[in-house]
């Protein structure tokens, strides 16, 4: 029942956060408050998660008004391109007007959707065969950067695919996903946060972090990216390989948790007093494992490995870094970016949703919003 009342908690802070933003997107926390934005920064999609989610939970028509209106706010910044130059698209449709087709089945929301999916679609390089991360074309920094987190952004595409029946989409996510399987997964299931890529060959030249430790080092928030990036790829793909890829990274990570089965920021950083945490990272790892169960034999001995570290990692969470029952935020002791000083001991909303949607698999078996067809039905293209 821990679980049960988890959702509960938060969806009651939910309903209080609708009225304190008043219209505005939380986006990380100073000072145990959040900072609200317009619809212009690339986490503005999970908090319109937490709310479909607080809605299907609850049944409440107030969730599902503050969401629908997020969605209303996405259809005006692709009808006016406003801050969409980076991967970061399917964070941001697949929780707001994705979200509302699955539970909603509105066809306006559907196109929206596919509308996103061109968006990103344009970050596509075919010379390299891989999507851009940051900046524009030709870029001479990051015009052949890819990292970890797109592995997120690519089940938009897969749906698209779906939906549409046009290939390019598919093939798109998969060339992607097959550069970052052989060159951000390292040969000890450890992750790059992100790699360099000839932009003309697709060849690669050198890894490096953005976010993590040193560019040797492995990034916990990138590495639980990578678990549920695969897992995702392969509910799309039925492609054994991303399956392995997503236990063997998942292995990974369990093996180097303290002993509160909470993540710190990075595997390599010296651990002492100072060091943070990013429970952020332990809730997306969390959602990744639950995914991966959902897919293994019941004989299969990783079903019960994973389940009992998704167990002891969870309730730590709930226990532990849960927030006061006044808080804004959801979850306590996340980290943004050390290496800037940026919200390193904060709650910030990706944490908030990937919990809230770890707590609900937990007691409702709900999937988030990533893939709209039950597994039963859902094929490989």
């Amino acid at each position: 029942m821990e679980w049960k009342q988890a959702i509960e908690e938060a969806v009651h802070k939910t309903a209080k956060n609708i009225v304190r933003f008043n219209g505005l997107f939380p986006h990380v926390s100073e000072n145990q408050q959040y900072r609200l934005n317009n619809n212009d920064e690339w986490t503005n999609g999970f908090w319109s998660g937490i709310l479909w989610l607080c809605y299907e939970y609850s049944g409440d028509k107030k969730f599902k008004e503050a969401a629908e209106l997020t969605v209303k706010s996405f259809q005006e910044r692709i009808d006016n391109s406003i801050s969409l130059d980076h991967h970061d698209i399917g964070f941001l449709y697949s929780l707001s007007s994705k979200a509302q087709w699955m539970i909603e089945k509105n066809e306006q929301a559907r196109q929206l959707t596919i509308a996103a999916a061109d968006a990103l679609m344009k970050r596509w390089r075919p010379n390299g065969q891989y999507i851009q991360a940051w900046g524009p074309e030709g870029d001479p920094e990051n015009g052949g950067r890819i990292i970890i987190d797109c592995m997120l952004n690519l089940p938009l595409l897969f749906w698209a695919s779906g939906q549409t029946g046009n290939p390019a989409y598919k093939d798109a996510a998969i060339l992607h996903a097959d550069k970052t399987r052989r060159y951000i997964v390292r040969g000890d299931d450890s992750t790059f946060h992100t790699f360099h890529l000839d932009p003309e060959t697709g060849n690669p030249l050198n890894g490096e972090t953005h976010q993590g430790y040193q560019n040797g080092s492995t990034w916990t928030r990138g590495q639980a990216w990578a678990i549920y990036g695969f897992a995702l790829a392969y509910v799309y793909t039925k492609n054994p390989l991303y399956l392995e890829t997503a236990k063997r990274t998942a292995r990974y990570f369990v093996e180097r948790l303290p002993e509160d089965s909470v993540a710190y920021w990075d595997f390599c950083a010296p651990v002492n007093s100072q060091t943070k945490r990013d429970s952020s990272a332990s809730a997306i790892a969390a959602c990744g494992m639950m995914e991966i169960i959902s897919h293994l034999d019941d004989c299969d001995p990783d079903k019960i490995y994973f389940r009992e570290a998704v167990l002891r990692s969870m309730k730590s969470l709930v226990e532990n870094y849960a927030t006061e029952k006044d808080s804004e935020g959801l979850l306590d002791h996340g980290s943004y970016c050390i290496r800037r000083g940026e919200s390193p001991d904060d709650f910030m909303i990706w944490g908030d949703y990937y919990y809230l949607e770890a707590l609900m698999r937990l007691e409702k078996e709900h999937s988030g919003y990533w893939y709209e067809f039950t597994k039963q039905k859902l094929t490989a293209y």
